[in-house]
């Protein structure tokens, strides 16, 4: 029966089904060919509903979009200018700070770049960076902060793999940091060694920047202090950050109106939406595929093959660069993962620290040639050619390689904590 349900996925696939719905035929149809009573499959997605970071998704994802639809950015941007105008390369490392700190937000890479690269590239040409230099950096900064709380790509891993999301959370510091400091570093270099400009505007002092944007800048210490003092759990943190966000960017800022909101709120539940009936879908397909001992079948044909915990991790790298680049984020989170963890936990590679290899692979594989999402996103926005963005793309995606080695081979990096 393998066969035909694999022909009926490809098949549905190259209709252009929704991935939900692929899913769930798949699961129909495996459950009637063993005789399960096919109601199991809706029991499976109800499991869903008892998972109590599920509610952190969609607010979240409301606080991003509401940050990305106000002026957040640009206050961003000025109290960067005010504090890093002398440094060399200051422009450049804003422009990373920044896209990582939306990205962390809205959980969308795409978003990011279609928020702040109309903003950020003019800026950055300006101010005497060259242009590859530019397009390489927005592009590639685009999913930069996707291993930062409150990462929505990390909640659910977290609800796919049973692992604490707070753990997540904390284990993605480290690895985000060291993405963002190596990529500032090639950024100080190129900045001093090119005719970028150190300017700031003459009324944007460090006191009046801070002024109006510390408030944005406090927002992921309310979060992340209110998780780890214990006080409130994710999905609380969540309401608070979308409570501390409609305040400040409606009543203080006053940049969202009350006729805007309704649009955010529909735009925010269609991403939420799609992420929501995939994991109830691959919730109950894994239930069979569990069942059924798939993951231990492939356990047992890797291990035949592959003896060493070492050569293991460069095969998996590689698996999920390639998935990265071919699939949506989430879909891979919830199709892959529950194949991928129990193996892993075979080769001795901790649920955590695999969840931070995992992530930093999809993020990698969003600007990886030749079909990287964010290559077509900041070809669109840029109307840049395709080729360009290649071009301009390889410098930082080696160095992005380079501390993907480090993160996958250090697991002290994501574990500290832990320990």
């Amino acid at each position: 029966m393998a066969p035909l349900t694999t022909l009926v996925g490809v098949l549905l696939a190259c209709l252009g089904t929704p991935l939900f719905v692929i899913i769930c035929v798949l699961a129909l149809v495996s459950f009637a060919s063993d005789g399960v009573d096919l109601t199991i499959l809706f029991i499976e997605m109800y499991r869903l509903a008892d998972t109590p970071a599920l509610t952190a998704i969609p607010l979240f994802a409301f606080s991003g979009f509401l940050l990305a639809e106000s002026g957040a950015a640009r206050r961003l941007v000025r109290i960067s200018e005010a504090l890093l105008w002398w440094l060399p390369g200051g422009l450049g490392i804003m422009a990373l700070t920044i896209c990582a700190l939306l990205t962390a937000f809205t959980g969308a890479s795409g978003m990011t770049i279609v928020a702040v690269g109309g903003l950020l590239l003019p800026a950055l040409l300006q101010a005497g960076y060259p242009e590859d230099f530019s397009l390489g950096l927005l592009t590639t900064s685009g999913s930069l902060g996707l291993l930062f709380p409150p990462s929505i790509p990390l909640i659910v891993y977290g609800i796919v793999s049973a692992t604490p999301v707070d753990q997540l959370f904390i284990a993605g510091i480290a690895p985000g940091v060291l993405l963002v400091v190596a990529l500032s570093a090639y950024t100080y270099i190129v900045g001093g060694g090119t005719s970028a400009r150190k300017v700031r505007e003459p009324d944007n002092t460090p006191m009046q920047a801070l002024r109006e944007g510390i408030w944005e800048l406090l927002l992921p210490a309310v979060v992340m202090t209110g998780i780890y003092s214990g006080f409130i759990a994710v999905s609380e943190a969540a309401a608070l950050s979308a409570l501390y966000v409609i305040i400040l960017e409606m009543l203080v800022h006053r940049e969202i109106t009350l006729r805007q909101l309704p649009g955010i709120i529909r735009e925010t539940m269609v991403l939420v939406g799609g992420i929501l009936m995939i994991l109830a879908a691959a919730m109950a397909y894994t239930s069979y595929l569990i069942d059924a001992e798939i993951p231990a079948s492939l356990l047992e044909l890797i291990r035949g093959q592959v003896e060493s915990r070492f050569v293991f991790l460069i095969l998996l790298n590689l698996f999920l660069l390639v998935v990265g680049c071919m699939i949506d984020m989430f879909s891979a989170l919830v199709v892959v993962v529950p194949l991928i963890l129990p193996i892993a936990a075979a080769y001795d590679i901790h649920p955590v620290h695999l969840g931070i290899i995992f992530l930093a692979n999809l993020e990698i594989g969003y600007s990886t040639p030749p079909v990287g999402l964010n290559l077509f996103i900041a070809s669109a926005r840029f109307e840049r050619p395709l080729l360009s963005l290649y071009r301009a793309s390889l410098p930082f995606l080696a160095i992005l390689l380079a501390c993907l080695l480090i993160i996958t081979y250090v697991p002290a990096l994501s574990l500290f904590a832990l320990d």
